[in-house]
């Protein structure tokens, strides 16, 4: 078996409607009671600070009596999206040429329930999300990932300074680059991450998603601003294809 620093690529992948065909965020909802947060609470999201209005959610479904079992059960039963666990499957059977690494604005406790619900946990050498942990009373506690000022980004994750800060890290342990760099993903968040790629790089936003209206739109306004391959897919299946082309090289 190849180590890590044997490894020729390199894919990053988004959680939330990339992954998973929903948003976990959303699905937590089902636990409240009647399936429905009051106004008041929803009232208090600011745009940029989801994760401090999550933070209010979890601690609202905590005083309702939601329990670590109800929140599992949820996220157990949140589908994969098409051809995604295919994907997946081939991606495990070329373990010696991908290293695989999730990072996702949702938290840990809903990502760790899901992944290892579906067996795919050992895919992911890395998991970089917001940590949750569940406090004394039952509580889920949710924290942020970091603090930042990327203006593209909610101020608790910028995308791009995980992609950079990782692939900068282990190209020094590697004592090379990878070939290409992968990059998984739907939302408006996964767009800034994406500018960093390269030429050689590859872009894979989920089609008719933010993420592959905001490429678009920037190859408009500013042609060579976004300079990765772009790959839209509308099932996992395309992302593996396009995979083993690369693997052909």
């Amino acid at each position: 078996m190849a180590s890590h620093s044997d490894k020729r690529f390199l894919v990053f992948f988004d959680f939330d409607e990339t992954i998973v065909d929903e948003t976990s965020d959303d699905m937590v909802v089902q636990t409240a009671p009647n399936q429905h947060l009051p106004s008041w609470l929803k009232d208090t999201y600011e745009p940029g600070r989801y994760n401090e209005y999550m933070q209010r959610v979890l601690g609202y479904l905590s005083e309702q009596g939601v329990t670590e079992s109800d929140l599992r059960g949820v996220m157990e039963k949140i589908p994969a999206t098409p051809g995604m666990l295919n994907l997946f499957q081939f991606l495990r059977a070329r373990s010696q040429d991908f290293e695989v690494v999730l990072v996702s604005d949702s938290n840990s406790f809903f990502i760790e329930a899901w992944l290892r619900r579906f067996g795919v946990r050992q895919l992911f050498h890395r998991v970089f999300t917001n940590p949750a942990t569940f406090n004394r009373n039952g509580r889920l506690v949710l924290r942020p990932f970091h603090s930042q000022d990327c203006p593209r980004c909610p101020v608790n994750m910028c995308k791009q300074a995980v992609v950079r800060e990782y692939a900068a890290r282990r190209t020094q342990e590697r004592g090379r680059p990878y070939q290409r760099v992968f990059y998984v993903g739907d939302g408006a968040n996964d767009f800034c991450p994406a500018l960093c790629l390269g030429a050689r790089d590859v872009a894979f936003p989920r089609k008719s998603f933010p993420m592959h209206q905001l490429i678009t739109e920037t190859h408009e306004a500013t042609p060579g601003v976004f300079k990765a391959v772009t790959v839209p897919w509308a099932n996992a299946e395309e992302v593996a294809a396009r995979l083993r082309r690369h693997l052909a090289e």
